[in-house]
């Protein structure tokens, strides 16, 4: 079965859609992920300094 021309253009179109909701996910997984690794690294800086008396 041949695809007309407008339905190739929406399965294009489609596909674009996808991908992009899919590039959008994935940044929103990283960045979640490093802003989450810089909190707990803060958090280990401040037990570190608190346990060791060390001035902030």
């Amino acid at each position: 079965m041949r695809l007309t021309p407008e339905e190739l253009r929406a399965r294009k179109r489609r596909n674009v859609w996808i991908a992009a909701a899919l590039v959008a996910f994935i940044v929103l997984v990283f960045t979640t992920t490093v802003l989450r690794l810089q909190q707990n690294q803060a958090a280990e800086r401040a037990l570190l300094q608190e346990a060791t008396g060390a001035p902030r």
